[in-house]
């Protein structure tokens, strides 16, 4: 089994590309997605974090916006924050591994995989790269997104150029749906080729 890392930084369209790796028959692990289930109602990450952060859980689950408040720009809370969380989501992409044992090809995505030093348990990395006008605008756009919540969030990421220089491959996603949709299947055709 091969693994590539999928990455990149907020508003580049990474779930975008990671869709398009699942549409062509690629198992993904979406650690966003395990973090969401160990957070979201009855999650298993529910009780620590609320006694971590108190208030920022509910019935249903831990409420993103207050722990992100808690959190943002405090180092040592995001590490305490950190230290609940990774674990478990190793636990996940070990399940998901165990689960897709067969696969000639998987994919992790993970939007902090070179500040976690994930990269080193992937054979190869994938960014998803746009420029940063146009990275801005999708991020602006989104629902509750601030200029102030966006830079805070860019200052934990990696630099874009940073990630392009140290990716295997780089994916754009400011150009035609289809470029990008022939980028993923090229990336494909070089990490997993077809048998025979």
């Amino acid at each position: 089994m091969t693994i590539l890392g999928l990455t990149g930084s907020i508003g580049m369209g990474k779930s975008t590309v990671a869709a398009m790796f699942a549409a062509e028959g690629v198992p993904v692990f979406d650690a966003d997605a395990a973090v969401h289930r160990l957070q979201g109602p009855g999650g298993r990450l529910v009780a620590a974090i609320a006694a971590a952060f108190p208030g920022t859980t509910g019935a249903e689950g831990v409420y993103r916006p207050a722990l992100a408040a808690a959190v943002l720009g405090d180092d040592a809370a995001m590490k305490r924050l950190e230290a609940i969380v990774h674990p478990a989501v190793a636990g996940e992409r070990a399940a998901f591994l165990a689960a897709h044992a067969d696969a000639p090809l998987v994919v992790f995505d993970v939007p902090l995989l070179f500040e976690t030093g994930g990269d080193r348990h992937v054979d190869a990395v994938a960014v998803v790269s746009a420029a940063p006008e146009v990275q801005r605008a999708r991020t602006l756009a989104r629902p509750g997104m601030t200029a102030a919540k966006f830079d805070a969030i860019l200052a934990r990421q990696l630099p874009d150029a940073d990630k392009r220089a140290r990716a295997t491959y780089v994916i754009a996603t400011d150009v035609p749906l289809e470029r990008t949709r022939a980028a993923v299947r090229h990336v494909i055709a070089c990490m997993a080729p077809p048998a025979g």
